[in-house]
């Protein structure tokens, strides 16, 4: 079984990541979890889930800058966009149903690691073309 470790602030968040190298854990790092069927699997004893680290804290809709935390829910996301008739222009997809979880559960951090797009990848770029700017705990 997994340990989890479900940090709610940055403070929180680098005690964790503290202990565990002072602790010498590697830790898997999740979101809400929905995409750890992409890429290799991990099979680590202690999992760092940022789903806490969750919510929209700046939105400026007529500047097209949004600042949410790494655990928010994309549904989220999309939903306070929509009201300004806006989207995210990488189109990111939902493939909760591909990868038998729930749809609608990813988060914009699972997005961003992932470096997820749609079909207009191409014309308009992918995820990581978009982001501007990160705040980190180290």
């Amino acid at each position: 079984m997994q340990d989890t470790i479900s940090p709610d602030s940055a403070e929180a968040l680098a005690a964790a990541i503290e202990a565990a190298v002072t602790d010498n854990r590697p830790l898997e790092v999740l979101g809400r979890g929905s995409k750890r069927g992409l890429g290799r699997s991990s099979n680590l004893a202690h999992a760092l889930d940022l789903s806490k680290l969750s919510g929209i804290t700046l939105y400026e809709p007529e500047e097209l800058v949004l600042t949410a935390g790494a655990g928010t829910p994309l549904a989220e996301i999309e939903k306070t966009i929509a009201k300004k008739n806006q989207i995210l222009a990488f189109e990111p997809p939902d493939l909760g149903s591909l990868l038998g979880g729930p749809p609608g559960k990813g988060s914009i951090g699972g997005v961003l690691a992932c470096n997820l797009a749609g079909p207009r990848r191409i014309k308009a770029g992918a995820a990581r073309d978009h982001f501007l700017g990160v705040t980190a705990v180290s």
